[in-house]
C-alpha cells in the first residue's frame, strides 16, 4: 500500500507513534510519505520506502496566524495525486484530518472517487479533551471526525470520551499505542550514570512534554517528600510550558544538585535502563506511550488513575495507580517500591512482560487490517 502519515512533528506521545508506525509498516514493503512541518523527531536516518515532504507555509501579514492547515492540505493534494495514494493516515483530527479532507476535495477534478485516498484518523487526546472541549471548535473537531472513513483512539477511555462530547456517526476503533522491544529493553550501562554524576542512589525518571496536564510541580514536591527518606536522583526528560515553574520550586526546596533538567532528547533508552521509577501524575492522559516504553526497560510507574493508565497498569503489579493530585500517596507508593528490591524486582519483571503484550508488530498489524477495511 501506499500510505501517506500527517503528524506533529514535536516532541509527544502522538509523533512518536506516528512515525514508528510509518517506519514499522515501510520496513514490511509499503510506501510512506510523512507529511509535517519539520521532520518527525523520531524519524532518524534515511531508510527504505519512506519519504518526508516539509509543510512549507506561507506567512501573510495580514493574518495573525500562519496557513499550515491549508498549507499541508495542499501538500497533501499535490503526493496523493502523483503517488496515487491509497490511505492518508491523520494523527490528530485538528489540523491534519482537516487538512486532509480538504485535499480530497481538491483532488475531486482530478481522479474519480472511487480512486481518491481513504482517509483514516486517528484521535490521540488533547484533539478531544482540549481542543475538542473549546465550544468554538468542536463543530470542526465533530466535522473532521464524521468526514474520515475510519477513526480510531489510542484507548478506551479515549473512544468513551469522543463519544460523549461529540456522538459520531463513524464507529471508533480502539488500536492502543505500542512499543519495539527490541530497541526498548533494559541495559544499563555505568557510563551514564557517571555521565550524569549519579553514583549509587535511585534514579526517578519522568518524560514528557511539560504541559500543565502533565503536572510537573506534582512531579517536584513527590521527589522532594521521597528525598528526604531515600537518597535519590531526578531525571526530568523533555521540555514545555512548565519547566520554568519545575526549576523555581527546585530552587526553593533547594534540591538542586539531585535534580537534572535533561531537556528534550530522542534516545531515551539509555536514561531508562538505570531508572528505577516512573513518575506520571497527569491529570489526564489518552494513553500514556512514555510509561510503557519505560515498562519495557523494566521501569515500574507509579502514575495516576487518570485516563488510559489504567488500561495496561494493575495496581501492586506494575507499579501504583493513586487520584491526580495526591501527593502523599504518591510518596508512599515510590518508597515502597524504592526500599523494598524484591517488591521492585517483580514489578519490573511484571512491566517487561506486560510491554510484550503492546509489541509493535502486533499493532501494526491491526493498523494495517484496517487499511485494508477502508479500500475494500
Amino acid at each position: 500500500m501506499k500510505i501517506g502519515i500527517s503528524c506533529h512533528h514535536t516532541y509527544g506521545g502522538s509523533g512518536a507513534i506516528a512515525t514508528e508506525l510509518g517506519k514499522a509498516l515501510a520496513a514490511k514493503g509499503h510506501s510512506i510519505h510523512f507529511f509535517s512541518q519539520a521532520a518527525p523527531f523520531r524519524l532518524g536516518a534515511y531508510a527504505p520506502n519512506i519519504s518526508y515532504h516539509e509543510v512549507e507555509v506561507m506567512r501573510y501579514p495580514l493574518f495573525d496566524a500562519p496557513f499550515y492547515t491549508l498549507a499541508l492540505a495542499s501538500k497533501i493534494a499535490e503526493v496523493a495525486f502523483y503517488e496515487k495514494l491509497d490511505v492518508v493516515h491523520a494523527h490528530y483530527a485538528i489540523p491534519h484530518a482537516l487538512s486532509a479532507m480538504l485535499a480530497r476535495q481538491m483532488l475531486e477534478d482530478k481522479c474519480a472517487e472511487s480512486k481518491c485516498f481513504k482517509l483514516a484518523t486517528t484521535l490521540h487526546g488533547t484533539d478531544i479533551t482540549v481542543v475538542g472541549a473549546d465550544r468554538g471548535m468542536q463543530d470542526v473537531v465533530r466535522l473532521a471526525i464524521n468526514k474520515s472513513d475510519g477513526v480510531t483512539t489510542v484507548s478506551h477511555y479515549l473512544k468513551d470520551e469522543t463519544v460523549r462530547m461529540f456522538n459520531p456517526k463513524k464507529e471508533i476503533t480502539v488500536i492502543p499505542n505500542f512499543v519495539d522491544t527490541s530497541l526498548f529493553y533494559r541495559s544499563p550501562k555505568q557510563e551514564i550514570r557517571e555521565l550524569l554524576g549519579i553514583g549509587n542512589e535511585k534514579v526517578i525518571i519522568h518524560i514528557s512534554n511539560f504541559r500543565p496536564v502533565k503536572c510537573i510541580g506534582d512531579i517536584i514536591r513527590i521527589f522532594y517528600a521521597v528525598s528526604q527518606k531515600s537518597d535519590a536522583t531526578l531525571l526530568m526528560v523533555g521540555d514545555g510550558p512548565e519547566r520554568s515553574e519545575a526549576e523555581t520550586l527546585v530552587r526553593q526546596f533547594e534540591i538542586m544538585g539531585r535534580v537534572r533538567f535533561l531537556g528534550k532528547l530522542v534516545d531515551i533508552v539509555p536514561l531508562l535502563s538505570i531508572a528505577d521509577l516512573m513518575l506520571m501524575p497527569s491529570n489526564v492522559e489518552s494513553f500514556g506511550l512514555a510509561a510503557l516504553e519505560a515498562m519495557a526497560c523494566g521501569v515500574p510507574i507509579v502514575a495516576t488513575m487518570a485516563g488510559g493508565f489504567p488500561e495496561f497498569i494493575e495496581p501492586g503489579r506494575h507499579g501504583y495507580l493513586l487520584p491526580p493530585g495526591d501527593i502523599e500517596g504518591m510518596t508512599e507508593k515510590s518508597l515502597l517500591l524504592l526500599s523494598d528490591h524484591n517488591h521492585w524486582l517483580d514489578s519490573s519483571e511484571a512491566c517487561v512482560r506486560q510491554a510484550k503484550r503492546y509489541e509493535t508488530a502486533l499493532l501494526v498489524e491491526q493498523y494495517e487490517g484496517y487499511y485494508r477495511m477502508l479500500l475494500e
